[in-house]
């Protein structure tokens, strides 16, 4: 079991500098071997017949793919032509020729992508892989040729765990340790069991769950946009790679962090929140990429559907909860208690079936009901058809609940249950 603790650290001002002379090394090997690598693809991409007009890379036919192996081994050879390298720890600067070519790796297996050289201040960690002993030290981490630093430990290493290695990086609001620790137990799997849930995600409403469940949706980019803009504003008027610029560059990217911070902690809150209510939740597994390509694209990127659905996923194992994706499509468009397809525009928010009457006397939010949906199909996919297995009381073939006793605050929007679900729970 692998897990990451995410430290701020605080280190003094000539820690500082060594961190940013280190990084901007290891920009500048990073793309020394990416020169590299360009220059054997470009001398492979001349054609046959005839030559550039311009340049032409010359080498020879069994002039060898610079590897990753090949790049590390002549770690020692350059350290002695570029004396700088030697203040940079040698694990360092082989987990950074490590980054490129996993950066290749993945360029290659999917067709597109081609590593990009960083620009000054685009380095931004560091990762120091392997530690003879525990690094902590009480409020203080030990790090090879940095000595101690003082850390922020809000929360101790648990029993069993042991640190593994550690990646300092650096952003607008400071330097934060990403510690990775390690232990033999290994976690099983979840199972589909207990209680379950559907869960639909929205821009009106966060997310609705099949026990009409309702949280609404923070907007946290637009409530920052207004002192945003404002430091946009500033910046574009500084004269650029001026000390202003930097000055107010650096605030504009410290509202940034302030916004990612305030989302990534609603995340996981909300994550812990769910699976307080059920045992087993069901997601939609759609590409949340399309949606941000629309005209609500912005709105969409601030809601981070997709980092909310592997957060939920991440909290679900901790905790013991199956997390499972069904089919997306026609969810919002079909009837969670008879089936039947019912057709709604973006603009009806209520869902009405003329088939079973579900909604027609109490009206149900289309987005509870796509909840229930999901829900319905998860059963199906992962526990097999819901004719063919023992449902508790609870848990009835339209996918809808009882409220009263699992139910841990929030905002429940009455008895949304449909009529098939009462009568089952009269016969049950």
């Amino acid at each position: 079991m692998i897990l990451n603790y995410v430290y701020r650290i605080y280190p003094d001002n000539k820690q500082v500098e060594l961190l940013d002379e280190w990084l901007e090394t290891c920009r500048i090997s990073y793309n020394y071997a990416l020169r590299e690598i360009k220059d054997w693809v470009s001398s492979r991409k001349c054609f046959v017949d005839r030559c550039s007009t311009i340049s032409e890379y010359i080498m020879a036919a069994d002039y060898p793919f610079p590897s990753y192996h090949q790049q590390q081994n002549n770690l020692p050879k350059a350290k002695k032509q570029f004396p700088r390298l030697k203040s940079v720890p040698s694990q360092v600067l082989q987990t950074n020729i490590r980054r490129l070519h996993d950066s290749w790796d993945f360029f290659r297996n999917r067709g597109y992508g081609f590593p990009r050289y960083k620009k000054y201040g685009q380095m931004k960690s560091l990762l120091f892989p392997q530690f003879k002993t525990n690094p902590l030290t009480g409020w203080q981490i030990q790090l090879p040729k940095l000595g101690k630093v003082q850390i922020n430990l809000h929360r101790p290493i648990p029993d069993g765990f042991a640190i593994k290695q550690v990646r300092v990086c650096k952003k607008a609001v400071g330097w934060f340790a990403v510690v990775a620790i390690e232990s033999d137990f290994e976690l099983p799997s979840p199972v589909p069991h207990g209680h379950s849930i559907g869960v639909d995600v929205g821009l009106l409403s966060y997310i609705a769950t099949s026990d009409s469940y309702i949280e609404p949706r923070p907007k946290f980019f637009k409530t920052a946009h207004s002192r945003l803009k404002v430091l946009q504003k500033r910046l574009s008027r500084k004269m650029k790679r001026g000390k202003n610029y930097e000055k107010a560059r650096i605030k504009v990217a410290k509202q940034h962090n302030h916004i990612a911070f305030k989302r990534t902690d609603y995340l996981f809150k909300l994550a812990h929140k769910l699976c307080d209510m059920a045992d087993t939740i069901y997601v939609e597994d759609c590409d949340f990429r399309i949606m941000a390509k629309g005209m609500l694209g912005k709105h969409t990127i601030d809601a981070s559907f997709g980092s909310f659905r592997t957060i939920l996923e991440y909290v679900g194992k901790k905790r013991d909860v199956f997390v499972g994706r069904v089919d997306h499509r026609g969810t919002s468009q079909i009837c969670s208690n008879c089936r039947a397809e019912v057709r709604k525009k973006l603009s009806d928010r209520y869902h009405v079936c003329h088939e079973c009457g579900y909604g027609v006397h109490v009206p149900v939010d289309r987005d509870i009901v796509s909840a229930q949906e999901i829900c319905n199909r998860g059963i199906e996919t992962y526990r097999g058809t819901p004719e063919k297995q023992e449902i508790a009381s609870q848990v009835v073939l339209s996918g809808n609940f009882v409220l009263g006793k699992w139910h841990r605050g929030g905002k429940s929007i009455g008895d949304n249950r449909s009529p098939r679900y009462i009568k089952n729970e009269a016969t049950a």
